[in-house]
């Protein structure tokens, strides 16, 4: 059984291990600062360092606690980064839009993410869990959360916020579960406060990243009603993201 200071341990990983990621990045940024620098939603100039030392840090973290998350974490940073990069010109949102074009031949970075990041969670899930409906349910909920928290990363603190609020309850349980959301929390916990302070935003890199560590941590704690609910609350939450999102915005 994974105790309360099994729990505290994950925390504080994934916590030292992002902060030390942010840390590096500053001190000697690959291809120089100006590279590592975007104007947010008011027109400040914040860094980008938070999303990759998130991703790393949240990947590591969950990687000691359990292979297939670890890897599910590290996939959907990943992602993360590629749309962050590619389509940083790309004014098109939401999956419609992005299926919309891959219908006409165009893979765009979105797709890209959406595969990426629904396989990584699928095979996360297959480690997850034993029977193969779980097992498909479980994919879900970890590819679905990681959309979840990118939906709400419209302002500064929503995204991390997010996964602290909707992870504590994980840390009530034991074993496998409770360490994936105290790895979940270590990492937004980490980053919140530069973000917060807009002085660096996580970016879709940081978003998956969190998100999917937190949906390890969900699938990992759920049965198959539980894993159920989740999938369909997650499903609902995509279908709807225009209204996820606006309802994340408006909020503060």
């Amino acid at each position: 059984m994974i105790t309360r200071n099994g729990r505290t341990a994950a925390f504080g990983t994934a916590l030292t291990l992002t902060r030390a990621g942010i840390t590096a990045l500053r001190a000697k940024a690959p291809g120089g600062p100006a590279r590592w620098e975007r104007e947010n939603y008011a027109g400040r100039t914040v860094e980008l360092y938070a999303g990759p030392a998130a991703a790393v840090g949240a990947a590591l973290g969950a990687a000691r606690t359990h292979r297939g998350a670890g890897f599910a974490v590290l996939v959907a940073g990943a992602c993360g980064a590629y749309d962050d990069v590619a389509g940083a010109g790309d004014p098109r949102r939401g999956f419609r839009a992005h299926l919309g074009a891959l219908r006409d031949g165009e893979v765009t970075s979105g797709a890209v993410k959406l595969f990426g990041i629904s396989a990584a969670g699928l095979v996360a899930g297959a480690m997850l869990k034993e029977r193969a409906f779980d097992k498909l349910f479980a994919g879900v909920v970890i590819a679905g959360t990681a959309h979840f928290v990118n939906l709400v990363d419209v302002r500064p603190g929503r995204a991390a916020g997010a996964v602290l609020a909707l992870g504590a309850p994980g840390l009530l349980r034991d074993g496998t579960a409770g360490r994936l959301s105290a790895v979940a929390m270590g990492a937004a916990a980490a980053v919140l406060p530069d973000d917060l302070g807009e002085r660096a935003m996580i970016g879709d890199t940081g978003a998956h990243a969190l998100g999917a560590a937190l949906g390890t941590a969900i699938a990992a704690g759920n049965g198959r009603a539980g894993l159920v609910a989740h999938a369909a609350a997650l499903v609902a939450a995509t279908v709807y993201g225009d209204k996820v999102s606006e309802a994340a915005r408006s909020l503060g």
